[in-house]
């Protein structure tokens, strides 16, 4: 957001200096801090790989426990990144 005062070659200014920064993504910071409150369904999620490890029919699978796991992390993340936005 600009002020009123601020002239256009200022504007320019501004706008060059911020594309010199390295741009962050703060929800993979967000998701390091809110992995360890999924730990149960990181568990299950591992619990059930080594489960069909051997598995050669391809028929098996754990994509529900993946689903669930990242499901948690981003129902953690989502209210911070967020008001993180606002």
């Amino acid at each position: 957001m600009f002020v009123n005062s601020v002239g256009p070659l200022q504007k320019l200014v501004f706008l060059a200096d911020k594309s010199d920064e390295e741009v962050v993504d703060p929800k993979a910071t967000m998701e390091v801090y809110c992995k360890p409150k999924c730990v149960r369904q990181l568990k299950d999620y591992q619990t059930c790989t080594r489960r069909i490890e051997g598995d050669e029919s391809g028929s098996k699978h754990c994509t529900g426990q993946y689903f669930d796991y990242w499901q948690c992390i981003d129902k953690c993340v989502a209210p911070k990144l967020f008001e993180k936005l606002k």
